[in-house]
């Protein structure tokens, strides 16, 4: 068991964000006929006005330099934050096929859950995956994401004090 495993063995992962799924759906469409690939982030559920324990995954991280045609996605391993809300991936299979390829479980080691879109991007051509490539349930959650505008509420002069 890594560290990463260790930091979230007692943290289910209770669904995800119906916002975020629709959002993988859309992109996965507008890359097709390209792979879209992704990192998926949780947010803690009391965070969300849950009344449980765990993590909804509510984003995914796209990493700068990722490489797509129709039949692969390729991460720079490098340009991965060492971000420990990293629950899993994402990504499409443009030929509509929604099972993990040989090349996927290679990849499934980071994270608990993965998650596979199909082509033609409905609402139904999707699967989630533990880390061994089997089905796993994972439920679309009904909830109010929170706000990001703040990490954009920058002027040039903030930058600018910020170098000084």
């Amino acid at each position: 068991m890594g560290l990463f495993d260790a930091l979230f063995r007692s943290s289910e992962i209770l669904g995800i964000a119906e916002e975020t799924l629709e959002f993988a759906l859309e992109s996965s469409e507008e890359t097709h006929p390209n792979e879209y690939m992704g990192f998926l982030r949780g947010t803690e559920a009391k965070q969300l006005d849950l009344d449980r324990d765990g993590l909804v995954i509510t984003d995914i991280l796209v990493v700068p330099g990722t490489e797509t045609n129709s039949v692969s996605a390729t991460v720079k391993t490098n340009q991965i934050p060492n971000d420990v809300k990293a629950l899993g991936s994402i990504h499409s299979h443009p030929n509509g096929v929604i099972s993990p390829s040989s090349a996927d479980l290679d990849t499934f080691g980071r994270g608990s859950v993965h998650v596979i879109i199909g082509a033609p991007y409905r609402r139904t051509d999707w699967k989630a995956f533990d880390s061994q490539g089997k089905p796993t349930q994972l439920n679309i959650l009904d909830v109010d994401l929170p706000e990001t505008e703040d990490f954009f509420d920058f002027t040039q002069a903030d930058i600018d004090e910020e170098l000084r």
